[in-house]
């Protein structure tokens, strides 16, 4: 099976930042120019990126969905969007802007019948991301909760949704490890592929999720490149070919 790692580049305000258990309140700044981020990460061999826009995931205004278009054009790999995405609108926009696939949070959530609605327009373009706290969704940048994690991948499983972006919320940014547990339960629980998020310190946290179900195929990693863990290099041979 071919993993796939996933470098993150958060924007909020035109900067590359990393949070915290996604709180606003706790920020770290990265570097000021997003696109250097992304070409850095791309020169080093990434095959994806994966760009938030936090702007608009915490006010739903997206401020930064032109950025999507300059990271394509300044690194010519595919780029999945994720942030703020809360009408078909937005989510044809970042498509029209380049993305190769946009995760879905608040809106399945909160209007699941958006979902069908955007696969049956973007099929595998769309990705629909569930972020928990233990068994319980969060959204709007997870100020709320949105339900129970299993009830809502039985739903949107039978939507025909291909990849679902988990999210463990409370190891997010906190360099502890991946709730690997929870993620085979999440693969388990549903025949789409899965991409895991959150908690990733090590390359032998990488090696780990490789090989945690055949249905997780890829890992977002964040924090642990910025705060030099690894290089983006390393990881990439921790887990490939």
């Amino acid at each position: 099976m071919t993993f796939t790692l996933y470098p993150a580049v958060d924007i909020r305000g035109g900067r590359a930042v990393r949070l915290t258990q996604g709180r606003a309140d706790a920020e770290t700044v990265y570097d000021e120019d997003p696109v250097a981020v992304a070409v850095g990460f791309a020169q080093a061999g990434a095959e994806w990126l994966h760009v938030v826009d936090l702007d608009a995931a915490f006010e739903g205004e997206p401020r930064n969905r032109h950025v999507i278009a300059d990271i394509v054009k300044a690194t010519g790999i595919p780029v999945q969007a994720s942030g703020g995405i809360r009408s078909m609108r937005d989510l044809d926009d970042a498509v029209e802007f380049g993305a190769s696939r946009v995760v879905i949070g608040t809106m399945a959530l909160e209007e699941p019948a958006f979902v069908a609605a955007a696969v049956s327009e973007h099929a595998a373009r769309v990705a629909v991301g569930l972020d928990a706290q233990g068994t319980t969704l969060k959204a709007r940048g997870w100020t709320t909760e949105s339900g129970d994690l299993f009830q809502a991948l039985r739903r949107f499983t039978l939507m025909g949704v291909q990849r679902f972006v988990f999210t463990d919320i409370s190891r997010d940014g906190m360099l502890t490890g991946p709730n690997v547990e929870r993620l085979r339960e999440v693969a388990g629980a549903t025949v789409a592929r899965v991409t895991a998020s959150g908690g990733v310190s090590s390359l032998d946290d990488l090696r780990t999720l490789r090989e945690a179900h055949d249905r997780v195929d890829a890992a977002i990693v964040g924090k642990a490149l910025y705060a030099g863990h690894f290089t983006l290099g390393e990881a990439l041979e921790a887990v490939g070919p």
